[in-house]
């Protein structure tokens, strides 16, 4: 069952890097503020799960697209 998230977030790529990082916050906030019932509060949890999965697929593809470009650079130095 630990792998509901992964598997939601992989399912919404096309949710903007800085939309779901903003959502995140707000349910961090929510959260620590507590006053939320226990079904709430869970709700909130796996819904910052889903959000932070999304948020490291962006990171992830930003990293690959980072060193793809630094091995290209590195290629046509070589030429």
């Amino acid at each position: 069952m630990a792998e509901a998230p992964t598997d939601q977030a992989a399912q919404t790529p096309d949710l903007p890097y800085e939309q779901a990082r903003d959502e995140l916050i707000s349910v961090v906030q929510r959260l620590e503020v507590g006053g939320t019932t226990l079904e709430e509060s869970l709700a909130l949890w796996e819904r910052g799960e889903v959000l932070a999965g999304i948020c490291q697929q962006w990171l992830d593809g930003a990293r690959s697209r980072l060193a793809a470009a630094a091995g290209q650079d590195a290629e046509s130095d070589d030429t």
